[in-house]
């Protein structure tokens, strides 16, 4: 393994994963090694006794897409097997770059994945809040919105007006009253619990 505070590159073996050695942010594991997805600096931190954290930094920190992270996405294109997207933020931070991902057609929705029309679910423009499954191919991560809470958060009509959710697979524009189909999210506000 390269000595601590090492620059790395995307895609440099780091060192073998196993039951000591765990990937952290901006790194991924692929057939049995730890890789670094990002340009910065080898850090090694103590999770527990027996197991370290492999992680790499970048040299003015940026946070980088996990699996498992929430993170919100703009919508770019769609076609029939899945939708490209730019990560504009990880969980509350808003990204200086965006990332690239993709929803593919069998991580829209949790059951009848095989009735899913990414037409219908989403448009370009779009902002959803999407979970982070992996780092797939061609650094573009794979994303799901296969939870209650994740879908479409914010759209907009063909007039642009922001469009308003009248069921789960459902928005309308308040103007022309014309409905579009969308995987719409399950927004509970923050406060939910303190006002019940």
């Amino acid at each position: 393994m390269p000595k601590l505070s090492t620059p790395v590159v995307p895609g440099q073996k780091i060192c073998k994963a196993d039951n000591q050695h765990v990937a952290g942010q901006g790194t991924y594991t692929r057939q049995g090694f730890i890789y670094s997805s990002l340009l910065g600096y080898l850090e090694v931190t103590e999770k527990n006794e027996q197991i370290l954290t492999v992680e790499v930094i970048r040299g003015s920190e940026q946070n980088v897409p996990t699996a498992g992270s929430v993170v919100t996405v703009r919508i770019t294109s769609i076609n029939p097997r899945f939708s490209k997207c730019s990560i504009i933020c990880v969980e509350e931070t808003v990204l200086r770059e965006p990332f690239r991902g993709q929803i593919r057609k069998e991580d829209v929705r949790a059951t009848e994945k095989d009735l899913v029309e990414i037409y219908k679910c989403f448009r370009p423009g779009d902002i959803v809040l999407a979970r982070v499954l992996s780092l797939g191919d061609a650094h573009s991560y794979l994303l799901s919105t296969a939870e209650d809470e994740l879908g479409v958060v914010i759209a907009r009509s063909e007039i642009g007006s922001a469009m308003i959710p009248i069921s789960w697979t459902e928005m309308q524009c308040p103007k022309t009253y014309i409905k579009e189909f969308r995987k719409v999210a399950k927004v509970v506000p923050e406060n939910w619990e303190s006002a019940s």
